[in-house]
C-alpha cells in the first residue's frame, strides 16, 4: 500500500545499501517475503500478554486476529512484547512500574521501523502505561482492550470481581462468612479468560480509551471470550493501516475536548478514581492542559447511567447486553463534544448516532439516572491544598457531610498490625486516616485506600466509614474513601502533621477537605517532623522516588512530561 507521504519504515528497508540489506536480511530468517518491504506501512502489534497478568493471558490469540486484520489491509505487521502489569500478581504494587512501561513502550516504537501502533491492553496499568507511551511518540494508534471476563456465579447468585471479594472479605472477617465458603468461590469468580468484570480500572481504562476516540466503537464492553471481541481485534488490524495513510496520529485525534468527553463519560459509567491520575498523566504527554479542578467542572451535572458494580448491581456481560458504551455516549449527546474526531476518521456522535439501549435497568435514560451528580469529586482544604479525590457513587449517603475524630496510621504495616486490636481507640464515627502511601512515601503509590474496617466494628453491623489517605483504591472497590490526598506525607503534606483525636471534616456537596487544628498548632507539628526516610540506594526505586510528579500531575516522571516523536537520537545509519 502506497502512501504520497514517506514511510519511516522505509529508512530501514528502502534502497541497496548495507543497511538494508542487513535491515531485509535479518527480518527474512523469519520466512518474510522480500514483497512485504515494497513500501508497505509496517504497524506493530504491542503485546503485553504475560502468564503472570491473568487479565491478559488470551492476548496471543488477539495478536494473530490483528495481524490478519493489518495483512488484509495491505500493511505489514510485526508483534512486539513489551513489560506486563498483571494487578493480582506483582508487588508492591503495578502503579509503580506504570512509568516504565510507558518507557519501554516509547522506545520499541521509536527504535524500530514501526510506522503505525496497535495497543494491547487489559489489566489495569497496561491501558494508560502503553497510551502514555505513545502519546510521547505520536504515531497513528489504535487500541484493542482484551475485554471483561464473563459474570461471576457462585451459589445461585451473581458476584464480581473484586466489588464482591471485598465484601466476602469483610464477611468473612465480621463473622458471617465461613473460609471455607470464601474459598470456594475463587472458581467461580474468575470463570473465563478477561479482566475484572466490574467498572473497576480495567473496565473504565478501556472505556476511556473509546471515549477519547482512541478505540473503535465497541472496545470497552465486549466479552473477552465473546467472538466479536476477535472480529473487533481484525477490524482495527485494518483500520490502522488506513490511519497510517491518513497520517492520523495520535495527536489529531486526541484534544482538550477528548479529555472533557472521558471526564464526563467517566462520571456517567461510574468508573474508577483511578482514571484521574492516568488522565492527567496522558495529558501531559500529549501537552494538553489538564488539572484536578476539572475533573470538578467537566463532571458537574452528570448523571450516573451505568447501574455497575462497584457503584450498581451489574456486571460487564450485562454491559454490553444493554448496549455497551456506545450507548451511553449516545444517551449523553449533548452533554458531550460529539463532533470530537476519532480513530473511525468520523466524529463521536457519527460514531454512535442511534445507538440503542438494550436494557433500561443496566443503562439509564438521562430522565431516570441512578444519581443525578455522581462524578468523581475534587475535595481542596488544608489537608489537601492541592486537591483529593473521592468517587462520590461509591460513598454512603449518611457519610458526604461529615466531621470525626482522627485515627491514624503511619504506613500500611502499622495499619495491618493494629487495625483488628481489641483495644484500639474506635468508633463508627471516626475517620480512619493513613500516612505514607503516596508516590514518593510507599513508593509507588498502592491500591491500599479502600482500608477493611476494624473487625469489631465489622462485627457490630458497621459497614462504611470515612477513611483518608494518599494511596489509591481498587477501581473495584467501594465506600467513603478519599484518595490521592496531594501533596502526599512523604513530600511534606499536610497529611503528615494529622494526630490522633484531630476533628476531620468531609464535606463532599462542598468539596472540602478540613483538619480542625490551628495554624500555629500545625507549624510546630512540622518543625516537630521527623526526617525524611533516606531514599533507595539504587536501581529503579531511586529513579522512581527522585522524578515522580505528585498525584495532582498525574504520578508520571519529571523528564517523561511532552511529546518527543519517532526521531532516533544519535543514528549513524
Amino acid at each position: 500500500m502506497n502512501t504520497e507521504r514517506p514511510l519511516r519504515s522505509q529508512e530501514w528497508f528502502a534502497g541497496n545499501d548495507l543497511n538494508a540489506f542487513i535491515h531485509r536480511s535479518w527480518m527474512k530468517n523469519q520466512g518474510i517475503p522480500d514483497r512485504m518491504f515494497d513500501g508497505r506501512p509496517v504497524i506493530g502489534i504491542c503485546n503485553t500478554w504475560s502468564e503472570l497478568t491473568p487479565c491478559n493471558a488470551h492476548f496471543r490469540d488477539l495478536a494473530e486476529q490483528v495481524r490478519l486484520g493489518v495483512i488484509e489491509a495491505g500493511g505489514f505487521p510485526v508483534e512486539f512484547p513489551v513489560t506486563s502489569l498483571g494487578e493480582t500478581i506483582i508487588r508492591p504494587t503495578t502503579m509503580l512500574y506504570r512509568n516504565l512501561v510507558s518507557m519501554d513502550v516509547e522506545e520499541s516504537i521509536r527504535a524500530n521501523p514501526i510506522d503505525g501502533v496497535v495497543l494491547l491492553c487489559g489489566c489495569d496499568k497496561t491501558t494508560p502505561a502503553l497510551l502514555m507511551g505513545a502519546a510521547s511518540c505520536d504515531i497513528p494508534t489504535i487500541v484493542v482492550s482484551g475485554g471483561p471476563m464473563l459474570s461471576g456465579r457462585h451459589e445461585g447468585r451473581t458476584i464480581g470481581s473484586g466489588t464482591s471479594v471485598f465484601a466476602m472479605s469483610e464477611a468473612v472477617r465480621a463473622g458471617t462468612m465461613s473460609e471455607c465458603a470464601f474459598r470456594a468461590a475463587e472458581s467461580a469468580t474468575s470463570r473465563s479468560p478477561g479482566h475484572c468484570n466490574t467498572m473497576g480500572t480495567a473496565s473504565t481504562m478501556a472505556s476511556i480509551a473509546e471515549a477519547l476516540g482512541l478505540a473503535l466503537p465497541g472496545n470497552a464492553a465486549i466479552p473477552a471470550v465473546d467472538s466479536r471481541r476477535r472480529v473487533h481485534a481484525r477490524d482495527s488490524g485494518v483500520r490502522i493501516v488506513e490511519m497510517v495513510a491518513e497520517d492520523l496520529r495520535m495527536s489529531k485525534v486526541v484534544t482538550r475536548e477528548s479529555f472533557e468527553n472521558a471526564i464526563r463519560v467517566n462520571a456517567a459509567i461510574g468508573g474508577s478514581t483511578n482514571a484521574v491520575v492516568h488522565l492527567l498523566a496522558l495529558a501531559g504527554r500529549l501537552e494538553l492542559p489538564l488539572e484536578m479542578a476539572d475533573f470538578a467542572e467537566q463532571t458537574r451535572n452528570i448523571p450516573l447511567l451505568v447501574d455497575l458494580m462497584p457503584s450498581g448491581r451489574y456486571l460487564m456481560e450485562d454491559f454490553y447486553y444493554a448496549g455497551g458504551l456506545p450507548a451511553v455516549l449516545a444517551e449523553l449527546g449533548d452533554l458531550l463534544h460529539t463532533d470530537a474526531r476519532t480513530v473511525t476518521g468520523r466524529t463521536l456522535g457519527e460514531n454512535v448516532e442511534s445507538a440503542p439501549i438494550w436494557n433500561e435497568e443496566v443503562i439509564r435514560r438521562r430522565e431516570k439516572p441512578l444519581q443525578v451528580d455522581a462524578g468523581t469529586t475534587v475535595l481542596t482544604g488544608n489537608l489537601a491544598p492541592n486537591g483529593a479525590v473521592i468517587k462520590t457513587s461509591a460513598a454512603s449517603p449518611h457519610l458526604l457531610r461529615h466531621v470525626g475524630r482522627a485515627v491514624v496510621f503511619h504506613g500500611i504495616d502499622d495499619f495491618r498490625a493494629r487495625i483488628d486490636a481489641p483495644d484500639l481507640d474506635i468508633e463508627p464515627d471516626d475517620v480512619i486516616v493513613l500516612i505514607g502511601a503516596g508516590p514518593i512515601g510507599a513508593p509507588g503509590m498502592p491500591e491500599v485506600g479502600n482500608l477493611p474496617l476494624p473487625r469489631r466494628l465489622l462485627e457490630r453491623g458497621v459497614t462504611d466509614m470515612v477513611r483518608i489517605s494518599d494511596a489509591r483504591m481498587s477501581g473495584t472497590a467501594y465506600g467513603t474513601v478519599v484518595l490521592h490526598v496531594a501533596p502526599e506525607a512523604a513530600a511534606g503534606g499536610p497529611l503528615a502533621l494529622v494526630r490522633d483525636g484531630d476533628r476531620i471534616e468531609l464535606d463532599i456537596p462542598g468539596s472540602a477537605l478540613q483538619l480542625h487544628v490551628d495554624a500555629d498548632e500545625l507549624c510546630r507539628r512540622r518543625a516537630a517532623l521527623a526526617p525524611a526516610a533516606e531514599a533507595p540506594a539504587g536501581g529503579y526505586l531511586r529513579l522512581f522516588v527522585d522524578h515522580v510528579l505528585q498525584a495532582d500531575r498525574g504520578v508520571d516522571f519529571d523528564f517523561l512530561v511532552g511529546k518527543r516523536g519517532t526521531t532516533v537520537l544519535g543514528d549513524n545509519h
